[in-house]
């Protein structure tokens, strides 16, 4: 539950300000260019490896160790969410640093929580944890990307800020109570190497990653962007890409976790990869043809293929991170492919406008595929090498 709501937390505040903003200023007529620079605000989430060595070696006093970090960061976000209400009409340049700062503090407190889940959480069961937190983001995302862009015209800029900043603190309360010293798995001692000489070790798998991420963000991820340049409302756009697929990914989580546990993590990635591509040549062919509507069937099923893939890749980047230092490990499994992906993720946008739609998803058809096929290599190698070791 705890690890839900956080989930909860981290898609809301992200869903709306990294999300949900490129939509109003397309709507509003800013180039795609100029609204691919917005992913920048996701820029922290990226280079977490940078201080993560501080989440694991410092202990802020009373808390435990994980909890006092997820308490104090989520805090801060709540407090700058705040003063982010009364920013409507402030300049651009204010806002844009308000919500960097904000998702500083989210990931922050999402490393801390992910070391949480290493350290207190059996391999058996991370799967249904992983579940449980994509779950949550998925939620998060319904309503910070989805119902608050689909109210957006009606309740405005600060009721919708408040909202995301009410929901963070409702959703902080049940970690306070969460076990963290009873449930803590005894481990090596850190090591004393910082996080950017831990990454030699972990460079081949961070570059795996950081291709997937940025495959599958070039041929999923501004779906929303084309159907609005299809002609499809706001409105509609924000129910299909927020909260629709944001209900999708909330019934995929538990439905991939019990997946992952019955046909195994490769079978799930191949399968549901398999259908995010078939998604691909169907939003290829929505956009040659002018046709909103099957756009819409496009993302829809892209959004279902995708929910697929969660489970077992973050099961996997668990399995990586396990060791002396989680948090530092999985700031650079995540976080570092993250950032290795941000080039992608803030110049797709212009390429689409350069290239236009039907160019562009061709382009993005055989990115994907060499990705996918990677991971699975790498995937593959660790499983057999655990099962050699048992």
């Amino acid at each position: 539950m705890p690890f839900f709501c956080l989930s909860v937390t981290f898609g809301a505040t992200l869903g709306f300000l990294a999300s949900g903003a490129p939509l109003i200023l397309r709507v509003r007529g800013v180039e795609l260019a100029e609204v691919g620079l917005l992913q920048l605000i996701n820029l922290p989430v990226g280079l977490t490896f940078l201080w993560a060595v501080g989440i694991d070696r410092l202990r802020l006093p009373i808390l435990p160790h994980r909890l006092g970090w997820i308490v104090l960061m989520q805090g801060l976000g709540i407090a700058l969410l705040g003063v982010l209400s009364f920013g409507e009409a402030w300049p651009l340049a204010t806002l844009f640093v308000l919500a960097l700062a904000t998702c500083f503090c989210l990931a922050t407190m999402d490393i801390a929580l992910e070391a949480l889940v290493v350290e207190t959480v059996g391999p058996e069961r991370r799967p249904y944890v992983t579940s449980a937190k994509l779950g949550g983001a998925s939620l998060g995302g319904l309503v910070g990307a989805g119902v608050l862009i689909a109210a957006y015209d009606r309740i405005g800029w600060q009721a919708a800020v408040l909202t995301v900043a009410g929901l963070n603190a409702l959703c902080l309360l049940p970690i306070l109570l969460y076990p963290e010293g009873r449930l803590r798995r005894n481990g090596p001692a850190p090591e004393r190497r910082i996080g950017l000489a831990r990454l030699s070790r972990l460079s081949g798998r961070v570059l795996v990653l950081g291709l997937y991420f940025a495959a599958l963000f070039a041929l999923t991820g501004i779906n929303s962007l084309a159907l609005i340049d299809l002609g499809v409302p706001l409105a509609q756009v924000g129910l299909v890409t927020g909260s629709l697929a944001a209900g999708i990914n909330l019934v995929m989580a538990p439905v991939s976790g019990l997946l992952v546990r019955r046909f195994g993590i490769v079978p799930l990635i191949t399968v549901s990869a398999t259908g995010v591509g078939a998604a691909g040549i169907v939003m290829l062919g929505a956009c040659a043809l002018g046709s909103g509507g099957l756009g819409i069937a496009a993302a829809i099923l892209a959004t279902l293929c995708a929910g697929g893939l969660g489970v077992p890749v973050f099961t996997m980047i668990y399995r990586w991170a396990q060791g002396p230092q989680p948090a530092t490990d999985y700031a650079l499994l995540f976080g570092a492919a993250f950032f290795a992906a941000m080039p992608l993720r803030v110049g797709a946008p212009a390429l689409a406008g350069v290239v236009g739609w039907p160019a562009y998803f061709a382009l993005c058809l055989p990115l994907y595929g060499i990705a996918v096929a990677l991971l699975r290599r790498v995937i593959t190698r660790t499983l057999d090498a655990d099962r050699a070791a048992a």
